[in-house]
């Protein structure tokens, strides 16, 4: 997933326009792919505070920062809704596909907003539409259909909460950012087959929990009708599912 994805991460970090003594905070971090490239720049002086809602996910960005010899990475709970932060003291904020899984993106976005000096940045992904993004659209569909999974709800926290770039934009402004500039990133998810993607697929989906505790039935059933629409992103025996994030920058 890194080396797929990273793109997204170097399109947010050059967003920012770091420089050595700068202060970075990244909000749902997970494992910090993203922060911990941010942290390499604004050493010497600088410092990243890589925060998450889960301690279990800030073990697992310890342990990278620990491999990547980094010193200047400081370790948080934080709820990006309601930030345990001072007023402007950071220069930047990261987030990479965070914001809309929160049930309020616009308190996240003013909490972010309070948090930046003027003039810092902020750089954000979110995925795009659900029909570029197959290899979450379909077999969250699928899913909802054998009623593995709660029908998604238009208006709530979801993978494409925040694929609508008008009202992303608005969100943005409405919290006092300026500047926002939105661009699209396409990539691909690539496996030797089909049954090598879907059991990646679930193991990194919440559903994929939901999937393996079924009758085995209604897992080949699920299974079968993922793949078969899918079937237009196959090549031979490699599946080549397509996606696409937004990345946003913005200033204060």
């Amino acid at each position: 997933m890194r080396a797929r994805t990273a793109a997204v991460s170097h399109w947010m970090i050059d967003a920012l326009d770091l420089q050595p003594g700068h202060r970075v905070l990244e909000l749902a971090a997970g494992e910090g792919e993203t922060g911990l490239l941010a942290a390499e720049l604004i050493a010497p002086g600088g410092g990243l505070i890589c925060s998450d809602q889960s301690e279990a996910m800030l073990d697992l960005a310890r342990a990278r920062a620990k491999d990547l010899e980094l010193e200047n990475v400081e370790f948080r709970v934080i709820n990006a809704e309601s930030i345990d932060l001072p007023v402007a003291c950071v220069d930047g904020v990261l987030c990479r596909w965070g914001y809309m899984l929160m049930i309020d993106p616009a308190a996240a976005f003013s909490e972010t907003r309070r948090v930046l000096r003027s003039g810092g940045r902020l750089a954000l992904a979110v995925w795009a539409e659900r029909d570029a993004n197959p290899w979450l659209a379909v077999p969250q569909a699928v899913l909802g259909e054998h009623g593995l999974v709660e029908p998604a709800d238009p208006d709530g926290p979801g993978p494409f909460a925040l694929a609508d770039r008008e009202r992303l934009r608005q969100l943005l402004e409405a919290a006092g950012f300026v500047e926002v500039e939105i661009e699209a990133i396409d990539f691909q998810w690539r496996a030797a087959s089909f049954e090598e993607w879907w059991e990646r697929r679930l193991e990194l989906s919440p559903s994929g929990a939901a999937v393996r505790a079924a009758d085995p039935k209604t897992d080949r059933e699920v299974a079968a009708e993922v793949a078969k629409r899918l079937g237009a992103q196959r090549t031979g025996g490699e599946i080549v599912v397509p996606a696409r994030t937004l990345v946003v920058a913005a200033s204060a």
